[in-house]
């Protein structure tokens, strides 16, 4: 995924202060602020963004689509503007028309390889001469499942894509703790790695300090950078209240009680909003219903009227 961080062009130069800028000719419209370059530049030279509705010069998105293509971010290309409320991402038009031929067939391809890597139901081909698209069946309780490979006859494992064979034991996919003093002091081990991939999608992630719940810039997965486990319906982390990670955060106890009694003051009042907007909801109904019903009543006057013209 592309960095939200601007990408300053040799515009900027121009914009710095104490540099006289060059009048612009009124005849090309008003003048759009780029957030880019930090200089205002005429609407005819800029480009607003279909998602987000974000203005920047033509020559600053260029700049900014072709380096992160050539960077391997991948899809999708975010909006460059930091403090962009609606997160907005650059569409596949967008794309063609900013990037050139070959940079445009690089970002598919890496938006395709990407999409295979997410899709739990997919996987590649581990034959390096093959590199087909094989579909994955789902496993009993997440268990790793034999994939046939319909291009190179391949059969090999969805967890480690090793050759599978009979009474296969996929190493991706034993317990990350166990009561043995082997597995014990592996994890302690592993914990202290400062890179680890993403359980999801397999990215590597760096971690020097700091909070131990970990968000994937890639897929958007929540994990507990220890034991990897899954955090994306822990809103009040209380995975580290018990378990061989209590107390592991890296939070002391009361920022993290009051990151939870946010939480609840939020979804109580949501809870009130809700109770509080329904019963004003059906009140209003009749006259919502009324103004909604108006434009059908002069339609149906305006057909009654046309009906009873030709018969008079």
């Amino acid at each position: 995924m592309a960095n939200r961080s601007p990408t300053l062009s040799l515009e900027a130069r121009d914009s710095a202060p104490g540099t006289p800028k060059a009048r612009i000719d009124p005849q090309l419209g008003p003048k759009v602020f780029c957030k880019l370059c930090l200089s205002e530049q005429p609407s005819t030279a800029t480009r607003e963004l279909q998602s987000c509705h974000c203005n920047f010069c033509t020559a600053c998105l260029q700049q900014y689509v072709q380096l992160a293509i050539t960077e391997g971010g991948g899809a999708p290309i975010t909006c460059p503007d930091m403090a962009c409320q609606q997160t907005g991402v650059l569409l596949d038009p967008e794309i063609a028309i900013l990037a050139t031929a070959d940079q445009v067939e690089l970002y598919q391809r890496l938006k395709f390889e990407r999409g295979v890597k997410l899709d739990p139901s997919k996987a590649w081909c581990p034959m390096l001469e093959c590199q087909a698209v094989c579909t994955v069946k789902p496993g009993t309780e997440g268990q790793p499942t034999a994939v046939p490979c319909l291009t190179c006859h391949t059969v090999f494992c969805s967890g480690c894509r090793g050759p599978w064979q009979d009474s296969h034991t996929c190493p991706q996919r034993q317990p990350m703790m166990s009561p043995s003093a082997s597995h014990k002091s592996r994890a302690r081990s592993d914990s202290s790695l400062d890179i680890k991939q993403c359980p999801m999608c397999g990215v590597y992630i760096e971690r020097n300090q700091g909070c131990a719940q970990m968000l994937c810039k890639s897929c958007k997965h929540a994990f507990c950078w220890y034991c990897l486990q899954s955090l994306d319906r822990d809103i009040f982390l209380r995975h580290y209240d018990k378990g061989p990670c209590r107390n592991k955060l890296g939070h002391s106890r009361a920022s993290v009680m009051w990151n939870r009694t946010q939480v609840v003051v939020i979804l109580v009042a949501v809870s009130v909003i809700a109770l509080v907007a329904s019963p004003l909801l059906l009140l209003a109904s009749p006259c919502i219903l009324c103004c909604v019903c108006k434009p059908c009543r002069r339609k149906m006057k305006k057909k009654k009227k046309s009906i009873s013209q030709p018969d008079s």
